[in-house]
């Protein structure tokens, strides 16, 4: 096995930045120290005072594989990913056919084999009738349990409520929501076509998926995962309004988490006139003082997690109306660089980019010996230079859908160096080629 030896650089890790070296064994950091000599034979990069964090987790993807190939799949969809310091993914069940059962997981752990660059989870999507594979569900066997509490893209909306209250009840580990009230959805989408006909602008979007909606739905989850005592993860909050039902504690002292993605921390409904479709996402991006509350809420430990949501389409796919334009947008490649400009900017910290988007992860969802940088955990980093910019530019886009929503951006940081289980799987601009994603473990049961 290989030694690789990082010099000098300014370690991101467990709350504080400071300088020093770290031994990479074959998958493992075996040695942290202020100064480590070379061993024989080892493999050197001068990270010179450049950023070492633990690779970004990321609880919340969906690389479209199987069945939905032509926007995205877990081979191009992770190297992007690896290109943006994300060293680990956590795939969403609404493909073709949908992880619903456990043999569907199976499966799709089978066709990630020895294709991703970065390591990877998947979870069992919860449906009104699937309980009892629900109850058979291992600890360990996903990375959890996906519940679509709202309508989005795919047919997995849960909305029974005795099929919610037999989930909550008997999840064998976390369960994950999608909040917003389809109802309430639905009765908008009925009154923007009476407004506008088919032609609703994108600036409806968050009209349309209404902060109501999300707070009902939101308010629901909680209550559910309180009553039975579940471990809830709420996913991609958007409103200021939702953050009061969030504890500021520690997450190691909290049951019921939350999520925000770096979409909802960037943009706001200013972008709508812009941007139309390449930001329509579900939930849909609100306004200027909700982000600001996301913000907040991310410095105050209401919101424990920093995640995607990267959801392909294509550019035609993008292109229709506003009722035929699919939600999502590709967000892996820059989601690291969307965090360091908003550090740029003292909305937030380095150390808390480490904390949200690595360590709150790899605690929360038990994820073993990663999210940390740790004498004997799995090498998993990235390098990252604060000091130079990077334009996003077509021809850098590694996503299969080839576009972004930050195209013609100057982010204020570059992504350096992304090396996953020891391997160096990205550096200076390119993907050197090498697969060296692995299963992901976990151990949080409920």
């Amino acid at each position: 096995m290989s030694k690789l030896l990082l010099k000098n650089a300014r370690l991101v890790n467990e709350g504080e930045i400071r300088d020093a070296d770290v031994l990479l064994d074959g998958d493992r950091i075996v040695n942290i120290a202020v100064s480590i000599a070379a061993p024989d034979g080892a493999s050197v990069i001068d990270v010179a005072g450049k950023y070492l964090l633990p690779g970004m987790i990321d609880d919340q993807v969906h690389f479209r594989e199987p069945g939905m190939t032509h926007k995205g799949d877990l081979a191009s969809e992770s190297a992007a990913a690896a290109a943006g310091g994300i060293t680990s993914f956590m795939d969403m069940p609404n493909v073709d056919p949908q992880t619903t059962t456990r043999a569907a997981l199976r499966n799709k752990y089978g066709i990630a084999e020895n294709r991703c660059t970065a390591n990877y989870g998947f979870y069992l999507g919860a449906t009104n009738n699937n309980i009892e594979e629900i109850k058979a569900l291992q600890v360990g066997e996903g990375a959890g349990i996906k519940a679509f509490m709202g309508a989005s893209t795919g047919d997995m909306l849960v909305d029974n409520p005795e099929a919610l209250e037999k989930l909550f009840q008997h999840a064998p580990t976390i369960v994950l929501t999608h909040c917003e009230d389809s109802p309430m959805i639905w009765a908008n989408e009925a009154a923007a076509r009476e407004k506008f006909g088919d032609d609703v602008p994108f600036r409806e979007h968050p009209a349309i998926r209404s902060a109501e909606a999300c707070i009902k739905s939101s308010r629901l989850a909680v209550d559910l995962a309180s009553r039975h005592a579940a471990l809830l993860h709420v996913l991609h909050l958007t409103t200021a309004i939702e953050m009061d039902l969030f504890s500021k504690a520690h997450r190691s002292e909290k049951r019921i988490t939350a999520e925000v993605c770096v979409h909802h921390l960037w943009f706001d409904d200013s972008r709508y006139d812009e941007l139309g479709a390449k930001i329509k996402c579900n939930p849909a991006i609100k306004t200027a003082a909700d982000r600001e509350a996301l913000i907040r809420a991310l410095n105050d430990r209401r919101i424990d997690i920093i995640a995607t949501d990267h959801a392909p389409h294509t550019t035609a796919e993008k292109s229709e109306s506003y009722f035929k334009a699919p939600a999502g947008l590709p967000l892996v490649q820059h989601a690291l660089l969307t965090l360091f400009d908003l550090a740029a900017d003292k909305q937030i910290s380095v150390e808390l980019i480490a904390d949200r988007a690595c360590h709150a992860v790899a605690d929360i969802f038990g994820v073993k010996d990663r999210g940390y940088i740790r004498e004997g955990w799995f090498a998993d980093l990235v390098i990252v230079d604060a000091d130079k910019p990077c334009r996003i530019v077509p021809s850098t886009l590694l996503s299969k859908c080839q576009w972004s929503p930050f195209e013609a951006h100057e982010f204020s940081a570059t992504i350096d160096t992304t090396i996953v289980n020891g391997e160096v799987v990205y550096r200076d601009g390119g993907l050197t080629g090498v697969v060296a994603g692995q299963k992901l473990e976990f151990g949080r049961a409920r």
